[in-house]
C-alpha cells in the first residue's frame, strides 16, 4: 500500500442523514439498538407504534453509520445491515451515507472496528466525564488515509480471507476442547469399568446416607444474614465446594429446612434444567447448607467421598438415563431411583489410587486446556492486528 495516498477527512467522504419519520400508534416498527465496545447494531424488537414514546425517529438505512452521540466514545456504533433496513432510531443517534465512489462501504466498516475510530470519537466529543457528547463538527474533521477503490477491494479481500482461516482455525480449536472435555470421563470410565468387574456392587441407599435441603423465608431478613453457605446448583460449576454465592444464619438453620451439613458429603444436583445434559456433583469441604434442587450423599463407612463423586462423574451418562420431566417441563432426579443405582465399592486402599490416577488424568487435561486458552487468545488479537496493519498501510 502506498503511504503517500492523501489523508482525507471523514467529512469528505460522510453525509449526516436525517430522513424523519412520524411515529403512527398501528404501525409496526423496527427498532435499532448499539452495543457498546465496537460489538455493531442489532435489531432491538419490533413493536407497534402505540408502545414508543418518542413520536420523532429517524430511518435507518443498509450501509449507513450510526453513531450514539453519547456512547460513540464507549464503542457505541456500527454499519446497518441488510436486516436493519427500514427500521428506526431516536435523535440520540446520528446515521451517515458514505460517497460509494471514493469509500467502499465493507473497507469502512472494517475501519470503524478498529481502535483508530475509537480515538476519532474520543477526541470528538466535550463535556464532563458522565456528560461528554460526540461533536459532529469535529468528528468530521477526523482524517484517514483514502487509498484508490481498487486498493480497498484488495485490502477488504486480504481481510476476509485472514479471517477465514482465523475462523478454521478457531473452529479446530473449539472441536478439540470439546474431544478434551471428554478425555476425563472417558478414561474414568475405563478405570470403573474394571472397578465394577472387580469388586462387588452396592446401591447407593446402602452405601451412603441422603440428605435434602430447603429454603428459608424470604421474608425474615435475619435468615440471610449470617456466614454459613447456603449451596444451590448455580455453584455446582466446580468438583469442591468452599464457599456459595448465598449465605444464611444459625437462625436459618435452627427454624428452617436447610440444615447444617458436614464437610464430606458429596452434593447432587436431582432438579433443575442443567439435568438435560448433566447431573453435576461435587465435595463439600466446609459445613454448609442446601436448597431443595440438592442432595447431600454422606458415605458410609467403607466409602471415600473423592472416590463417590469421581464415580458419579465418570458415569454421568448412566445417572442422565434416570432423570425425568418434572412439572414446568422441569428435569428432575427422584431419590428413590437415584438411590437405586448401583456402584462399585472397592477397599478403601483400591479407591486411593483410583482417585490419585483420576487426579494425574485430570492435571494432565488441566494443562491441555491452558494451552487451548492461550491459543484461543492469540487467535482473537489476531483480528484486531490485522486490521491495525491493514489502515497503517502495512497489509
Amino acid at each position: 500500500m502506498n503511504k503517500n495516498w492523501p489523508q482525507i477527512s471523514l467529512g469528505n467522504v460522510l453525509k449526516r442523514v436525517k430522513d424523519e419519520v412520524a411515529i403512527e400508534d398501528e404501525q409496526i416498527y423496527a427498532r435499532l439498538t448499539i452495543r457498546m465496545n465496537g460489538k455493531g447494531i442489532v435489531l432491538r424488537d419490533r413493536v407497534p407504534g402505540f408502545e414508543i414514546g418518542t413520536k420523532r425517529q429517524f430511518l435507518a438505512r443498509t450501509g449507513q453509520l450510526v453513531l450514539s452521540k453519547i456512547d460513540a466514545r464507549n464503542g457505541a456504533f456500527g454499519i446497518v445491515s441488510a436486516d436493519g433496513d427500514n427500521a428506526v432510531i431516536t435523535g440520540n443517534f446520528w446515521l451517515f451515507d458514505a460517497d460509494k465512489d471514493r469509500l467502499l462501504p465493507a473497507y469502512f466498516n472494517y475501519l470503524t472496528k478498529t481502535p483508530t475510530f475509537v480515538e476519532f470519537c474520543l477526541r470528538a466529543s466535550e463535556g464532563t466525564t458522565n456528560r461528554r457528547y460526540l461533536q459532529e463538527d469535529q468528528f468530521l474533521a477526523q482524517t484517514i488515509m483514502l487509498p484508490p477503490l481498487a486498493e480497498q477491494q484488495r485490502v477488504v479481500a486480504r481481510i476476509e480471507e485472514l479471517s477465514a482461516t482465523i475462523q478454521e482455525a478457531r473452529l479446530l480449536r473449539q472441536q478439540a476442547a470439546e474431544e478434551v472435555k471428554v478425555l476425563w470421563r472417558l478414561g474414568a470410565s475405563r478405570v470403573l469399568e474394571r472397578a465394577e468387574k472387580d469388586f462387588p456392587l452396592r446401591t447407593l441407599s446402602d452405601a451412603v446416607v441422603i440428605r435434602g435441603g430447603g429454603t428459608p423465608s424470604k421474608a425474615n431478613p435475619f435468615y440471610w444474614s449470617g456466614p454459613i453457605p447456603w449451596v444451590t446448583p448455580k455453584d455446582m460449576k466446580v468438583r469442591e465446594i468452599y464457599d456459595a454465592v448465598d449465605h444464611i444464619s444459625d437462625q436459618a438453620t435452627a427454624e428452617s429446612p436447610a440444615k447444617l451439613i458436614d464437610p464430606g458429603a458429596v452434593l447432587i444436583v436431582v432438579r433443575g434444567m442443567i439435568l438435560l445434559h448433566t447431573v453435576p456433583s461435587a465435595v463439600l469441604r466446609v459445613p454448609a447448607t442446601i436448597n431443595q434442587d440438592m442432595k447431600a450423599l454422606i458415605p458410609r463407612p467403607g466409602l471415600l467421598p473423592e472416590y463417590l463423586c469421581a464415580l458419579l462423574w465418570a458415569l454421568n451418562k448412566r445417572f442422565l438415563v434416570l432423570v425425568e420431566k418434572s412439572t414446568h417441563d422441569t428435569r428432575k432426579l427422584e431419590t428413590p431411583v437415584l438411590l437405586r443405582a448401583e456402584i462399585p465399592v472397592p477397599p478403601l486402599s483400591e479407591q486411593c489410587r483410583i482417585v490419585s490416577d483420576l487426579d494425574r488424568l485430570q492435571a494432565e487435561i488441566d494443562a491441555l486446556k491452558h494451552k487451548q486458552a492461550e491459543t484461543a487468545a492469540e487467535l482473537d488479537a489476531l483480528i484486531p492486528s490485522i486490521l491495525d496493519k491493514a489502515f497503517r498501510g502495512e497489509l
